[in-house]
């Protein structure tokens, strides 16, 4: 194991570190864990996160640390490759399970030939509006406090490109279809507006039941360290903030 003064000057020189954040924790959780770890006693260790992992998202988050924080706009520009289940029949406010179920909708019309026809048109760049309940600030705030607030709020939409959306299965259990998705875009993609917006193309509603990012670029979750791995790997210090 590292000495105090090894690990100091091994993350100041500069790391990348493939994670697999953990669902409940957001993206600044992950950066303060790690930050706890990498910085020895009276010293504070830059770290950033190289794009934004939703809280009840698991999967890739790429972490870097000292000089290689300079190079997390490389990183976030990168495609970025998911998998999850869209579920059609119900929706939320937030496009996901931060918020309740706010909505019921008709299914029975829905086939799955029209889902795997809906899944294509999404395919090539188009424009879209962030949800409500996202991170993107506005007039230097927060979207998800003014959505907190109850505001109603004009949302720019952004161009976004799509190069893969794959439906491998459908499963129907009375009148909700879960529809599980593997969806490779561009940076500034909400995977939460695309499953918003599958229920409406649908003449139905949907939110996002479950994500997982797999890749970005050409790193893969496959290679990357658990929490619990990282810390018994690095830390020497008695308790870290956050348990896993």
């Amino acid at each position: 194991m590292m000495t105090e003064t090894e690990k100091h000057e091994h993350f100041k020189i500069g790391q990348d570190l493939l994670l697999d954040k953990p669902t409940t924790w957001t993206s600044f959780d992950v950066v303060n864990y790690i930050r706890h770890i990498v910085s020895p006693k009276g010293f504070k260790t830059k770290v950033g996160h190289a794009g934004t992992l939703d809280p009840l998202a698991s999967g890739l988050l790429i972490v870097c640390t000292g000089k290689n924080t300079k190079t997390i706009d490389g990183f976030a520009a990168q495609e970025k490759t998911y998998t999850g289940i869209i579920l059609l029949g119900q929706s939320t406010p937030s496009f996901d399970l931060e918020t309740d179920v706010d909505q019921t909708f008709e299914t029975a019309h829905i086939n799955d030939a029209d889902i795997r026809t809906t899944a294509l048109q999404f395919m090539g760049t188009t424009l879209q509006q962030a949800p409500i309940f996202s991170a993107r600030r506005q007039e230097g705030e927060r979207l998800y406090h003014k959505a907190r607030r109850g505001e109603e709020v004009e949302i720019k939409s952004s161009e976004i490109n799509i190069t893969q959306f794959d439906i491998p299965t459908i499963t129907r259990a009375d009148n909700l279809i879960q529809v599980a998705f593997e969806i490779t875009c561009s940076k500034g993609t909400y995977i939460r507006s695309i499953a918003n917006d599958f229920g409406k193309k649908l003449n139905s509603g949907s939110y996002l039941h479950e994500l997982r990012r797999t890749k970005i670029g050409n790193y893969n979750v496959n290679d990357a360290l658990t929490l619990s791995h990282f810390k018994a790997e690095y830390s020497t210090k008695p308790s870290v903030s956050k348990n896993i």
